[in-house]
């Protein structure tokens, strides 16, 4: 290969490169518009239950900040009068003294929500099965209008699960600026970023549904 022949190749691989990384980036940023225009829909309606998702507990079994304005959001939306009925969704990670559905029913009774209106999916430890367990109870009761509560930044891909076990929920976020310190929200939209493609990849490739880190 002659010195000009090398020259164009080298020339060709950067511009593959560059184009490769406008792309992503491009790509990125579609996704952080997608996730932040869908984080600030909230279409609440009247329905048969309201699913709260679950979050990371402290390693004492105190409810993290996630997990705390998510169950007062549920429990705002029931006193409001959008369902009899509230599910905390989550499981027992490793290492942790109770699930995160316990977790979240002491939030909602403190915040006033009647004992015997609390049901609990304590067998999920991630946004999939969060969905995929919460699919299963519901058709044992017979339900199927949910509203759902997550936080803003999560509503994307948690909707997406959700819809995946055929379920089409009204979406009820927890708005972006409840977040303890707004330096969290790029933080939390990177991890959203990550466990949106895992979840495309596992899709595309037919990997099992599981859990890695509670993503």
């Amino acid at each position: 290969m002659t010195a000009a022949q090398k020259g164009r190749l080298t020339h060709r691989i950067k511009r593959f490169l560059l184009l490769g990384i406008l792309a992503l980036v491009l790509y990125l940023l579609g996704f952080v518009l997608a996730a932040t225009v869908i984080g600030e829909q909230d279409s609440a309606e009247p329905a048969d239950i309201i699913i709260v998702l679950g979050s990371g507990l402290r390693k004492d079994g105190r409810p993290g900040p996630a997990l705390l304005r998510r169950s007062r959001h549920g429990a705002a939306l029931w006193h409001e009068g959008f369902a009899p009925l509230l599910l905390c969704a989550g499981g027992q990670s490793e290492y942790y003294p109770r699930t995160e559905a316990q977790a979240c029913r002491e939030i909602l009774m403190a915040a006033g929500v009647l004992e015997e209106a609390i049901l609990l999916e304590e067998s999920s430890r991630s946004t999939e099965e969060n969905a995929i367990y919460s699919k299963q109870l519901l058709d044992r009761l017979g339900l199927s209008r949910i509203v759902l509560v997550s936080d803003s930044f999560h509503m994307l891909r948690a909707r997406w699960l959700f819809q995946k076990q055929g379920i089409e929920p009204f979406a009820s976020p927890v708005p972006a600026d409840r977040l303890r310190d707004p330096r969290d929200y790029p933080a939390a939209l990177t991890r959203e970023f990550i466990a949106f493609n895992w979840q495309l990849i596992k899709d595309l490739f037919g990997i099992p549904w599981t859990h890695v880190k509670g993503i």
